[in-house]
Order: structure tokens, then C-alpha cells, then sequence
């Protein structure tokens, strides 16, 4: 069964701050799978989280947004 996460699950889960997970959407790192058209929150998937350590490790690695972007779209989403 795949685990759903809102972005304060994701910000717990990556240690990454909520702040920043909005950034990573907004320029296209990170995307979601649904939002609710009520409440407009976002939804994501283990994916998402996966995704999201990829990101901090190569931040860690001093690596530039726009490297990591790179780096992401060359890399099968299978393997991330």
C-alpha cells in the first residue's frame, strides 16, 4: 500500500523545512500527485521522498539546484 504525505509529513520525514519543500515544487525538483480541491493541499507519494533525499545528499555534496536538476532528469525514476 503506497503512503500518502502531506508537506509537513515530507518536511519530517526528509528533515528538509516545509519552506523549502515548497521551493523544490515551484521550481520543478519535486512534483504532486494530487491536491484536494477543498482544502487545496498537496499530496505526494514515496516517490516524492526518495526524490527529496536525492536532493539534500547532493545539496550536501555542495552540488548548485541547477546541477541537481540535471542530474535528476538523466536518471531513470526507477533508480531514485
Amino acid at each position: 500500500m503506497k503512503t500518502i504525505y502531506l508537506i509537513k509529513d515530507l518536511a519530517q520525514v526528509t528533515g528538509l523545512s516545509t519552506h523549502t519543500i515548497k521551493y523544490y515544487l515551484k521550481i520543478g525538483l519535486i512534483c504532486e500527485f494530487a491536491r484536494s480541491p477543498g482544502t487545496n493541499f498537496r499530496y505526494f507519494d514515496d516517490t516524492v521522498v526518495t526524490r527529496l533525499r536525492h536532493i539534500r545528499s547532493y545539496r550536501e555534496q555542495k552540488k548548485s539546484l541547477k546541477e541537481i536538476k540535471r542530474l535528476l532528469e538523466t536518471v531513470p525514476e526507477s533508480l531514485l
